[in-house]
This record gives C-alpha cells, sequence and structure tokens, in this order.
C-alpha cells in the first residue's frame, strides 16, 4: 500500500470509526435481538432462536395498521409535497423583487417546533363540546357538515396526518428546487426563446431534465422520511396511537420498546429490521430508475 492511500485510510478512519460505531453495530445488535425468541429484558436471557419474533410482528393488527398508515402516508406524501414544492419554486423562480423575503416566509414552518405546528394544526381541525374549529367553519360555508378531524372517522385523520405532513416538509423541497433552478444555465433558456419554443416544452426539455438529481434527491428523502415518520402524528393525535387507529411502524417500534406494552425489544427489532427492509427495496428501485430518467 502506499503512503498516498495509506494517508487517505487514515483521513477516512474517523468518519469509518462513526460510520461502524453508531450505524453499523448496531443494526447487526437490532438483527440479533430479533432473532432470539423468549428475550426477557431483566435477565438478559432468551429459549431459542428463530423466526418467531417476525411472524408475531407481521400477524399483529396493530403492525398491520401501522403498516397501512404509514404506506398511505408515503403514497400521498411524497408526490404531492415534491410537486406543489417544484410548483412554487417555479413561481419563485419567476419572481424577481421580494424573491429572497418569500423564501423565508415559505421556509418558516421548516424550522418551527413540530409540536407547535401541530397544536396549531388540532386547535384547526379538531371539534369539541364548545366549539367546532375554524377548518369546519370554514366547511360550512360550503353547506358541508361538521367533522371531527381529530377523534373522528379514520378517513378525517388520515386528511389531516397526510396535510400536516405535507405543510412541514414541503419548505425544504422548495428551497433544494429553488436552489436547482437558479443553477440551470440561463443560456438554455435564451436559446429557446430564440427557437420560439412553448414554456411546456422548455419546462419538460431544459428545466425539468436539468433539475432532476435535485428531484431524484428528494423523492428519495422524501420516501425515507415518510417510512420513518412518528411525531408528525404525535402532535396531532397524542401518545396513545394504537387507540387512534392512527400509529406508524416507527411508532409501533417505540411502543414495543417502550410504551404500554412496552418491554419487547425482540418484537421492536423484528419491526425494526422489516422497515429497514422495505426502506432499502423501495430505495434500490429508485435508483434503478433513476439510472435512466436522472441526467447527471
Amino acid at each position: 500500500m502506499s503512503g498516498n492511500n495509506k494517508k487517505a485510510w487514515l483521513y477516512l478512519l474517523p468518519a469509518l470509526l462513526f460510520l461502524i460505531i453508531f450505524m453499523v453495530y448496531p443494526l447487526i445488535d437490532v438483527l440479533i435481538y430479533s432473532m432470539e425468541e423468549g428475550f426477557n429484558f431483566a435477565s438478559q436471557t432468551y429459549f431459542g432462536v428463530g423466526l418467531y419474533n417476525y411472524s408475531y410482528v407481521l400477524h399483529d393488527p396493530y403492525f398491520l395498521q401501522a403498516v397501512q398508515n404509514t404506506f398511505i402516508l408515503v403514497i400521498i406524501t411524497v408526490p404531492v409535497s415534491t410537486g406543489l414544492a417544484l410548483l412554487i419554486s417555479l413561481g419563485l423562480s419567476s419572481i424577481r423583487p421580494l424573491r429572497s423575503l418569500y423564501q423565508t416566509i415559505y421556509f418558516l414552518p421548516y424550522v418551527t417546533n413540530t409540536l407547535a405546528v401541530g397544536l396549531v394544526f388540532m386547535i384547526l381541525f379538531q371539534r369539541t363540546e364548545y366549539t367546532d374549529g375554524l377548518v369546519n367553519l370554514m366547511l360550512s360555508w360550503f353547506g358541508a357538515g361538521p367533522v371531527d378531524f381529530i377523534d373522528g372517522p379514520y378517513w378525517a385523520k388520515m386528511f389531516v396526518l397526510c396535510f400536516y405532513t405535507i405543510w412541514v416538509v414541503m419548505p425544504f423541497k422548495i428551497l433544494v428546487l429553488t436552489s436547482a433552478l437558479a443553477s440551470v444555465n440561463p443560456d438554455y433558456y435564451k436559446a429557446a426563446r430564440v427557437d420560439g419554443t412553448p414554456r411546456l416544452r422548455v419546462f419538460a426539455r431544459i428545466t425539468l431534465p436539468a433539475i432532476s438529481p435535485m428531484l431524484f434527491y428528494l423523492i428519495i428523502t422524501g420516501f425515507i422520511g415518510a417510512f420513518k415518520a412518528y411525531s408528525d402524528a404525535v402532535a396531532l393525535f397524542g401518545t396513545d396511537l394504537n387507540a387512534a387507529g392512527m400509529n406508524t411502524i416507527v411508532g409501533y417500534v417505540y411502543d414495543m420498546l417502550y410504551g404500554d406494552s412496552g418491554g419487547y425489544p425482540s418484537y421492536a427489532s423484528a419491526a425494526a429490521i422489516i422497515l429497514f427492509a422495505i426502506v432499502l427495496t423501495i430505495t434500490c428501485v429508485n435508483l434503478l430508475v433513476s439510472r435512466k430518467k436522472v441526467q447527471y
């Protein structure tokens, strides 16, 4: 090994140690926990090794409900938030005066405390014995009946959760896409104007390919972030998400560790490994798609 290679590995050593200690080792440890059947947290003992923990988790109705909630959240929030962020970013890019002010306004929800924003949303949507809430007041203007979006039907609670999640994640996407649009070579647009190219074709042939790496990055991170959703649901529906029917996979893992049904690290580890497998599969699929669609 040459001197340059030794120096390179020496520079990489702190990062490698960090990854091994805080990522690789915990992942291996969780995998081991998930295979230990009948694990006793107090005595740190178990009576067998196998796949029973996975079988239990996959047949647990609370976990299946959490998987359903998480997938609905992912399918709705990722494309909607990305699409809206792209439209807003295009609008901001066309506004020269006060652009920085608008960017700051749109970015404010991202730096605001998640629980504080959740409390505001709960006040807006919750129906109580004293008031129907501001949202129901607006619905009454169109002749629609009051709906309890926090303690009411499942579809109403899922609507609020998706709406809240989109509100929280969209500012970061707007910031990234606005920067990406600003980095596109203006000579391309000048050439398109000279040729009289329609705006829609300019967007499809110039803008979209130029910002496709950033779009792909936002989609990947959006999928990962949506699958890790937990604090959003807690902010709206409280800590007893199973009772509300709005638990997520991460919430299920937390409940198995620390909730009322807690003390089962093997079940929690099995659920965490299942979540890891789901996220890894979707990420790999996106990477394969990006080879054909993303232009670097």
